[in-house]
């Protein structure tokens, strides 16, 4: 079935189950805060902007990580024991973003993240929905990852490393602080090795949505988030 075209004036998706076996939903419309937050909500996301507009897509099946079911490889807890990283939330959001647009990846050719997604994400920062994690070495970020969370649930995006292990850590750093406020699920969207050796794994799309519409029960708490020495999320509601 062909995808929907999406107009720039009604903000509104076809039910995901309508998708393209690969996850395509709909193409068209925009990237406007109202429009992203509908998307993440009911399991639909962004991908690129191509001659035909923006895509958004919601596979089936979908690959999230339950933070109860986090791996860490022994290489990572002997990181973690020689001190090597620290972490920072919601500091550098711009600079986590570009970086992700811009570190090579194997296999990609250019990146998704382009002047329209970035643009879009950094006003969902500025209102409290989007948020990232740095990673430092001393005074250089050499890592950091950003995505969108709602009630009990955090929808991954991107992640970058310039030192070996640092995505890793921020990541890691990121699925126990989560864990320690309650959050149920992390959506990693589509499997891969990499995801896979933290304990991510598919579920049925119908499962993912179910656990959607749960978490539209779950008080929203849009602000910034702070990190202590601990490893320990702070949220507020401050812009």
């Amino acid at each position: 079935m062909p995808a929907f075209w999406l107009n720039h004036y009604e903000i509104s998706f076809p039910h995901p189950s309508l998708a393209e076996p690969d996850g395509l939903l709909a193409v068209g419309g925009d990237l406007r805060p109202e429009r992203l937050l509908l998307a993440y909500q009911n399991g639909i996301f962004p991908w690129y902007e191509g001659h035909s507009g923006f895509a958004w897509y919601s596979p089936d099946p979908r690959c999230v990580l339950f933070p109860d079911e986090l791996k860490i490889q022994r290489s990572m807890r002997s990181i973690f024991n020689q001190k090597k990283f620290t972490f920072t939330t919601d500091t550098h959001f711009p600079e986590v973003v570009a970086m992700c647009a811009e570190v090579w990846r194997r296999g990609q050719v250019g990146s998704w993240i382009n002047d329209s997604f970035y643009k879009a994400y950094q006003k969902l920062f500025d209102l409290g929905w989007a948020h990232s994690v740095e990673v430092w070495q001393g005074e250089r970020l050499v890592g950091g990852l950003y995505g969108m969370a709602f009630g009990q649930v955090f929808c991954g995006e991107s992640m970058f490393s310039l030192a070996p292990n640092a995505s890793k850590a921020g990541f890691i750093v990121l699925v126990k602080a989560l864990s320690r406020q309650g959050f149920r699920l992390i959506d990693c969207q589509v499997e891969t090795e990499h995801l896979s050796s933290f304990g991510a794994r598919n579920i049925p799309r119908a499962d993912f949505l179910e656990i959607l519409k749960e978490n539209q029960h779950t008080p929203q708490q849009p602000g910034r988030w702070k990190m202590d020495e601990n490893g320990f999320l702070m949220m507020n509601d401050e812009r």
